[in-house]
């Protein structure tokens, strides 16, 4: 297994994308957010920055997708999914 690297300019262009697929504005982004500005939204799409942890979880729902979906997309994944759970006794 090789170790998972992020491509921070493909992720933001996959935000973007999956932004416009549920017909949303970079301001729809923001203020679901609670940002008062949309200059974090837009350092996500230029791939500058990454969401943290708890903004891409938000994300995730505000997109009706994964994590996995939005950090590596669907053709580049794996079988194994990086966020899982075990329910264990």
């Amino acid at each position: 297994m090789n170790y998972p690297v992020l491509d921070l300019k493909a992720t933001g262009e996959r935000i973007n994308q999956l932004r416009k697929d549920n017909n949303l504005r970079v301001i729809d982004v923001a203020e679901y957010m609670g940002f008062e500005s949309t200059q974090a939204v837009y350092k996500w799409q230029r791939g500058e920055s990454l969401p943290t942890v708890d903004n891409l979880y938000a994300l995730s729902r505000l997109l009706h997708t994964s994590v996995d979906d939005i950090l590596i997309g669907e053709k580049e994944r794996d079988d194994e999914p990086s966020l899982s759970f075990c329910l264990c006794a």
